[in-house]
């Protein structure tokens, strides 16, 4: 298909130069890289889409035919925040020394989807919030669907669901008790996250909430 031709507008950012022509594909993916910048810089709210059609240096009105309105794009930043996070999740674990035995294994592999989750709200603040803003119609089943990134291709909250099974699998979690573990570990370190980034633990040095952090995952394993 042939290149599709925007009007030029100028960029108040000079080192954001402006386009003329896009090939099929490449205004979706610059104007999705903005909006991940935004993101990235101010959370959810910080995601505009008439700021990100300036960012890649085209006229308002190109952008709709690939994003309906701000929604479509937070949508889709959205997406990419959790396939980032999903990403940080499958890092960690894949550094996991294999223990002797398969419990130690188990425990360890749960304990580092807790970390990176905990350290990505930590690191990339603003695409955490981006992730997680409340979606207007987007349901967790449908995040998975989306959401997916690495060679795994998990959404985070199927990364944890497969570090449950493999407790399940290694005699350390109770069959009985699985079912619905994934909510329960969530909200424990999702909590945990949201205190440490905007709440009353925001001003906490670094060690010392990472220090909770491991606390707060043991706990969470025994609890389980």
């Amino acid at each position: 298909m042939r290149g599709e031709k925007f009007v030029r507008v100028p960029s108040e950012d000079q080192g954001v130069p402006a386009r003329a022509t896009y090939r099929h594909g490449d205004l979706r993916r610059a104007l999705l890289e903005a909006g991940i910048e935004l993101a990235r810089a101010g959370g959810p709210q910080a995601v505009v889409l008439r700021e990100a059609t300036r960012r890649a240096g085209v006229a308002p009105n190109a952008a709709y035919r690939h994003f309906a309105s701000r929604q479509a794009l937070l949508d889709a930043v959205r997406m990419a925040a959790l396939s980032a996070l999903a990403q940080a999740m499958e890092r960690e674990v894949a550094g996991v020394r294999r223990a002797r035995n398969s419990a130690a294994y188990a425990r360890d592999c749960l304990r580092a989807v807790g970390a990176a989750y905990l350290r990505f709200a930590q690191e990339e603040t603003g695409l955490f919030r981006a992730g997680f803003a409340p979606p207007e119609a987007v349901e967790i089943t449908e995040q998975a669907d989306s959401a997916k990134a690495g060679p795994a291709g998990l959404h985070p909250f199927q990364m944890l669901g497969t570090a449950l099974d493999r407790m399940v699998e290694a005699g350390v979690l109770a069959p009985a008790h699985r079912a619905g573990a994934e909510y329960l570990a969530w909200s424990a370190v999702h909590g945990l996250a949201l205190l440490v980034i905007d709440g009353p633990l925001a001003g906490m040095p670094r060690k010392e909430t990472e220090a909770l952090g491991r606390r707060l995952l043991e706990m969470v394993e025994k609890g389980l």
